[in-house]
């Protein structure tokens, strides 16, 4: 651990070697060898050094310049077995990415302050990866993995459900970071669906979904007031009196539907 962390960056170094394996082992789960796992945010290469001695090439992605200049360093870099880019996750052009690379595992230790703009960025790929292992926040995984009527369930489980099955794997300690941030850390498994499980209007979704958990403690004829009629809301199967925390996707799907239909 030579470098000081970047703050503005969100970096905290992962350093446990236990946590570094079972990161590694649950992002190389079924993957072809001859194809390199990706690894956003490897920052000095701890983890990335442990897929490599898994017997995986890797392709890393980092923002900050002085974590390139180490992983170019590294024996294996000039084995042709890393390959270090300087760039931002949330600006790549991930579908040439993958057409390039052929690359299927995405994993990494996702900064806190864009973690969740970056899962659903992956998420949303027209040619979506076959797994993705990151470690976030725990409060991020819990609203990854929520089910219906629960404080987590939002627009982040919601996406999630949609597009891919979700599994929250383990939990990480401050200790294992340096620094070691103030929160608590978990590690959330996403294996995206070729198909999302319902053919809804991805926009208009989002209008129904920003609309009832904006005011999620009211009734769907008040917080979608403006968007749909109680007789649409009736016609999609659900209850005006109902609270849109306590939907499942399908019904939300069949609001967003309505939406549509309404123009």
């Amino acid at each position: 651990m030579g470098l000081r962390t970047n703050k503005s960056l969100g970096q905290h170094w992962l350093h446990d070697p236990l946590v570094l394996q079972r990161i590694a082992q649950a992002c190389t789960h079924g993957a072809d060898p001859r194809i390199p796992i990706i690894e956003i945010g490897p920052g000095e290469g701890a983890l990335t050094k442990t897929l490599l001695e898994l017997g995986h090439r890797v392709i890393a992605i980092e923002l900050d310049a002085r974590c390139v200049e180490v992983l170019q360093q590294l024996p294996a870099a000039r084995e042709g077995c890393l390959q270090a880019i300087q760039a931002d996750a949330l600006k790549l052009d991930w579908p040439a990415l993958r057409q390039q690379t052929g690359a299927t595992h995405v994993v990494g230790n996702l900064p806190y302050n864009v973690g969740t703009e970056i899962v659903a960025r992956l998420l949303l790929q027209p040619h979506p990866f076959q797994r993705l292992v990151f470690l976030l926040q725990k409060e991020v995984v819990l609203r990854l993995v929520a089910k219906p009527d629960s404080t987590d369930w939002g627009r982040l489980g919601v996406l999630a459900s949609l597009l891919a099955n979700s599994k929250r794997l383990f939990d990480v300690g401050s200790g294992a970071f340096a620094p070691p941030p103030k929160v608590m850390s978990s590690v959330v498994e996403l294996l995206p669906l070729p198909q999302r499980r319902y053919d809804v209007d991805l926009a208009k979704l989002d209008v129904v979904l920003r609309a009832g958990f904006g005011q999620r403690r009211k009734m769907l004829r008040g917080s979608l007031k403006g968007l749909l009629t109680e007789a649409q809301i009736l016609a999609a199967g659900v209850a005006p009196t109902a609270r849109l925390e306590a939907l499942d996707l399908a019904a939300m799907c069949r609001l967003a539907e309505q939406l549509q239909a309404s123009g």
